[in-house]
């Protein structure tokens, strides 16, 4: 790395805190802090929501799944579109209907605070697990660059540093400073890349476009019969990643908290909506990358470039290849996505916390200026717990995004299931959406842990895209018979849910 790479990382890692800060703004009330008093521009919080959900996975590690295989991955945008439009329509309205600043409020509105709190807390911790990886991720090229200059730094104390630039501004500005900064953060790495395309495609032989699609690294679809264990054939994408997105953006606080900070619903239904169109565009260029690495690297096996974890594969080109600044640019963009990530992470996390769980445990209504102060507390806790979290990831040998979205598909299926079960089963109650809960988080596990599939004579388990309907499924079914032993209710919905429509 030469030394204009190295200040504009510099400036990077100062100026982000700065401009949190100063974008931020002074948080004068719980509200601020938590949805920015729903003052935010519906296009800023596209940008953040995007900036979010990319992180580092997206940078460096889907580049990895077009080099050692083809974009069909992009599938799964097509289904997250679809799911994102659904909740446009079905539960962003009832967030906005019920003045909420937790996605939980809802749970807690149809079934009670029992039910808001097992839901707060399963988010609590597949967050953690989820951008752990992330973090992890991050570690990964930044290692690196200092290995680059003669400096071997553990993994543990860059995921620490890194952590402590992302909780400067939440804490100061709260989730005002983190949408704009992830707006400006998001420029950033997608301007690495596209710069990264066109060095690329200097440097590969006239005709490479063709050459690669005759390898077939553009094979977009994926039509094969195998749905069972092929995360990317196409009923599995679609029909996966439809649900994923619901989940994700309809039922993790993660994303729905920069939903409810745009002025209005409908403000918030164009936000979810253009995400899922950008997400598409930027995931295809994404594997474009990927597959020109392929051609640039003639196809070789990372680990007969001397890699160690397949994931460093953009990172070593970004080390070795690029031109001063350029390298800077894109290692400042790595650091962005994943900054953009945790910095929403921990005010989310500190949001379901205080909302969600202290102030039920304190059973008393706490003045606005003590939620405030909680809310800052908490975020500073969760940076801490974060930097452990992310420390358990020391390696793995498969793209770090795909374990990423595996993990959240964990529990995604019992949280969208438990919405579903409160807008769909009229009959259900508080204790029938806990066992049911419950339930689908136990069959999470039995087929993660031990269930596999033999098809065409190999064993694997099920694709992660299937997570996600298998608790859906599973939380309707056993809070369906559950609420059988109850009477119908009176009128067409209960008293509950008309307060939270």
């Amino acid at each position: 790395m030469r030394a204009l790479d190295l200040a504009i990382i510099a400036i990077f890692l100062v100026g982000s805190p700065l401009l949190g800060i100063l974008l931020g703004g002074k948080q004068k009330s719980s509200t601020d802090y938590f949805v920015g008093s729903r003052q935010v521009p519906w296009w800023a919080v596209t940008f953040s929501v995007v900036a979010t959900e990319t992180s580092t996975l997206t940078v460096i590690s889907v580049p990895t799944v077009a080099y050692l295989g083809n974009i069909t991955y992009l599938q799964l945008a097509i289904g997250y579109l679809i799911g994102r439009i659904l909740v446009a329509f079905v539960l962003l309205p009832r967030y906005y209907a019920g003045d909420l600043v937790s996605a939980y409020g809802l749970l807690g509105t149809r079934f009670g605070k029992r039910m808001q709190g097992t839901a707060s807390i399963t988010f609590l911790v597949t967050r953690l697990l989820a951008d752990g990886v992330r973090l992890f991720a991050t570690a990964i090229p930044v290692k690196m660059v200092l290995s680059a200059l003669g400096l071997d730094v553990s993994y543990w104390v860059i995921i620490a540093a890194i952590a402590l630039v992302a909780v400067v501004y939440t804490y100061l500005g709260g989730i005002k400073a983190v949408i704009w900064v992830d707006a400006i953060q998001m420029g950033i790495y997608v301007l690495g890349a596209v710069a990264a395309v066109f060095f690329l495609a200097g440097k590969l032989p006239d005709g490479w476009f063709g050459s690669l699609a005759d390898e077939g690294k553009f094979q977009f679809f994926d039509f094969s019969s195998n749905i069972i264990t092929n995360q990317y054939a196409f009923v599995t994408a679609v029909v996966g990643g439809a649900l994923f997105a619901m989940a994700s953006h309809g039922s993790d606080q993660l994303m729905v908290q920069r939903l409810l900070a745009c002025k209005n619903v409908r403000d918030s239904q164009k936000a979810v909506i253009a995400s899922g169109v950008v997400v598409f565009f930027q995931f295809a260029l994404f594997l474009l990358v990927g597959a020109m690495l392929w051609s640039f690297y003639d196809g070789a096996a990372p680990d007969s470039l001397g890699l160690s974890n397949n994931d460093e594969l953009f990172p070593k080109f970004i080390v070795e290849q690029l031109p001063s600044g350029l390298s800077g640019l894109l290692i400042a963009g790595i650091l962005a996505a994943a900054m953009s990530t945790i910095s929403s992470s921990l005010n989310s996390l500190s949001t379901s916390t205080v909302s969600d769980i202290y102030q039920r445990v304190t059973k008393k209504e706490l003045p606005d200026s003590v939620v405030l102060k909680q809310a800052k507390l908490w975020t500073l806790i969760w940076a801490v717990v974060f930097v452990v979290f992310a420390s358990m990831f020391t390696s793995t040998d498969q793209p770090v995004v795909e374990v990423g979205l595996s993990i959240a598909s964990y529990t995604y299926g019992a949280l969208l299931g438990a919405f579903a079960l409160g807008i769909l089963v009229k009959r259900a109650r508080q204790t029938d959406a806990i066992i049911a809960f419950v339930a689908t988080i136990v069959v999470a596990a039995v087929f993660v842990l031990g269930i596999t599939f033999t098809v065409d004579g190999t064993e694997a388990g099920l694709a992660f895209p299937w997570y996600v309907p298998l608790g859906v499924v599973v939380t309707l079914v056993v809070g369906g018979l559950l609420s059988l032993r109850h009477p119908a209710p009176e009128t067409d919905e209960p008293d509950q849910v008309k307060e939270a429509a």
